[in-house]
């Protein structure tokens, strides 16, 4: 009988670990594909479960970085969502390129076309950004997902760094450090790196092709000079005969 009863206690807190440990997995998030680092661009994954069971999530709007504004979004088309981006006016110009940007986007909001995020299911919405701030740890991006049955969850909170995580917390998107030739010079080393193994390879095909060529030379030289003595010698032996 105590054992049963312990059973039961242990099923019962076991329970309610799950379920409040449920929410902190199943609010809107933000990953990159691959590292997030400063001053470069990344791709980043908007990831969106669905917390109802009687309803289907069928809009989503994430508000970008206002004090960190992004002179390159890009979201990828999906299909079955309308997809809007909302630029607005800059207090202070961006120089990108060589270029001044006057004006960034500040929200992209996804609109279902047809049923959206079915309960029971999640689903990711890539952006590129760039170029990512070189004075900022992370990215804030304040969400709002509406569902079918028209109630509103705004994932707003930010997250304090040494306090317990928000019931609604913002998807917020952690920068790593600058590495050593991002972006262009990277490419430009990558292809200098492929290219001078390329020209040793050649360099040495070439040496061992030289070295192939007069031995084959030498040899054939060899040759011809053993059969001249070959034929000295008969010639010689002939003239002593008939003497």
């Amino acid at each position: 009988m105590k054992a049963s009863r312990l059973v039961a206690t242990a099923a019962v807190a076991g329970s309610a670990v799950l379920a409040l440990s449920a929410p902190a997995f199943a609010h809107v998030s933000v990953q990159p594909e691959g590292p997030a680092a400063k001053g470069g661009y990344a791709v980043v994954d908007f990831k969106v479960p669905n917390e109802r069971d009687n309803a289907s999530t069928t809009k989503i709007e994430v508000n970008f970085p206002t004090d960190h504004p992004l002179a390159s979004v890009m979201p990828q088309p999906m299909t079955g969502w309308k997809i809007d981006v909302t630029k607005s006016q800059l207090d202070k110009p961006l120089e990108m390129h060589g270029k001044k940007i006057s004006e960034a986007v500040t929200k992209v909001t996804w609109t279902a076309d047809g049923d959206g995020i079915k309960p029971g299911f999640f689903q990711k919405f890539p952006v590129s950004i760039g170029t990512l701030p070189e004075d900022a740890d992370q990215l804030v991006f304040k969400a709002i997902q509406t569902y079918s049955n028209k109630e509103v969850v705004r994932w707003i909170e930010v997250p304090q760094k040494g306090q317990a995580e928000p019931d609604s917390p913002a998807p917020v998107l952690q920068l790593t450090a600058a590495s050593e030739g991002d972006g262009h010079d990277a490419s430009a080393k990558d292809a200098a790196a492929d290219t001078k193994p390329a020209a040793q390879a050649t360099a040495a095909d070439t040496s061992k092709s030289g070295s192939d060529t007069t031995a084959r030379v030498l040899g054939i030289a060899g040759i011809l000079v053993g059969a001249a003595g070959v034929a000295y010698g008969v010639l010689a032996g002939r003239r002593r005969t008939t003497a």
